[in-house]
C-alpha cells in the first residue's frame, strides 16, 4: 500500500487492471446523501476511514428507494424493481453466481437476520431489502448468512474471496442516527480495514441512496491494499463498483459500466 500519493482528479496514476485481491467486503449504509456525512461531525469515523483510502466525492446511488439498488450492486441491473416490494425471485446471473462458478466464495452478511438462510421479508431489525442474495434462485442459502458469523480478526483470511455486509435497520442509519452508523463501522470494520492494508484484501464502504434527493449523491470510499490515499472526482455509481469487483477476479461485467482502475498504484 502507498500511503504518500494523493489523488486529486479522475486521472491520477491510471491502472490498466484492477489488483487480485484476496478478500473483498462491501458494507452498504442506507438513505444519507454525502453532504450528510461528508466533514460531518456526527460521522468522524467515516471521515477517518475515506482519509485512509480513496474517497469518491462523485458517487451516486442508481435509483430511489432503497431495493432496486441493493439489486444493483449484486445482479448488475435493478430488476426492474421500483419500490421495496417482497418477495420476488430471480434466475439472472449476480456476483455471487459468478464467483461460486469460478470456484471462488461469496456470502451475505445481514445483521439481524434471525437465521441462516432466512428468506422472509422482515424479522425485527432485518429487512430483505437490504439483502440481495435470497432473491436470487441461483445463489445457495450457504451464501446467506447471518452477520454473527462474520469472522473475527484472528480469522479474517477464512472470509470468503467476496462479502456483502448490511447491518441492520438501526446501524445502517435507516432508522437511527449517523451518529450510531459510524459507531457501528469503527466497531466492526475497523480492524478488518487495517488488516486488509497488509493482506492483499479491501473494505469498500458506500450507501445505497441519498436522503431522497433528485441527484443521488452519496458517500463511497474504498480503503485497503494497493489503493491510493486521496479524493477521486471521477463519477461512479453501483454498477461500477460491482464491475471493480467482478475485475478483481477476471469475470464479466454484468452491466456494461467501466471498472474503476485509476486508484490503483
Amino acid at each position: 500500500m502507498a500511503t504518500s500519493a494523493v489523488a486529486v482528479s479522475s486521472h491520477a496514476q491510471a491502472a490498466a487492471v484492477v489488483p487480485a485481491f484476496d478478500h473483498i467486503v462491501v458494507v452498504m449504509f442506507e438513505n444519507h446523501a454525502y453532504s450528510q456525512i461528508n466533514g460531518s461531525s456526527s460521522a468522524p469515523y467515516f471521515n477517518s476511514l475515506a482519509g485512509q483510502g480513496a474517497k469518491f466525492t462523485q458517487s451516486f446511488g442508481v435509483t430511489h428507494p432503497s431495493e432496486p439498488n441493493y439489486l444493483a450492486m449484486f445482479s448488475g441491473s435493478t430488476q426492474g424493481i421500483t419500490d421495496d416490494s417482497c418477495p420476488h425471485t430471480f434466475s439472472g446471473n449476480n456476483i455471487a453466481n459468478q464467483l461460486i462458478t469460478a470456484s471462488k466464495t461469496f456470502k451475505s452478511y445481514s445483521e439481524a437476520m434471525p437465521s441462516d438462510g432466512y428468506t422472509g421479508c422482515t424479522s425485527g431489525t432485518y429487512a430483505r431489502k437490504h439483502n440481495a442474495a435470497p432473491f436470487f434462485s441461483n445463489v445457495p442459502a450457504t451464501s446467506n448468512v447471518r452477520f454473527s458469523t462474520f469472522p473475527t480478526s484472528a480469522n479474517y483470511a477464512t472470509l470468503p474471496t467476496v462479502s456483502y455486509v448490511a447491518p441492520d435497520l438501526c446501524n445502517d442509519m435507516h432508522d437511527c442516527s449517523i451518529k450510531t452508523g459510524d459507531n457501528w463501522l469503527k466497531n466492526n470494520m475497523d480492524a478488518y480495514a487495517q488488516w486488509a492494508k497488509t493482506h492483499n484484501s479491501l473494505l469498500i464502504v458506500t450507501f445505497d441512496e441519498d436522503n431522497g434527493g433528485s441527484s443521488n449523491h452519496i458517500f463511497t470510499t474504498f480503503v485497503g491494499a494497493h489503493t491510493q490515499v486521496g479524493s477521486f472526482s471521477n463519477q461512479i455509481n453501483h454498477y461500477n463498483v460491482l464491475s471493480t469487483v467482478e475485475s478483481a477476479y477476471g469475470l464479466a461485467h454484468l452491466n456494461p459500466a467501466a471498472e474503476i482502475t485509476n486508484v490503483w498504484n
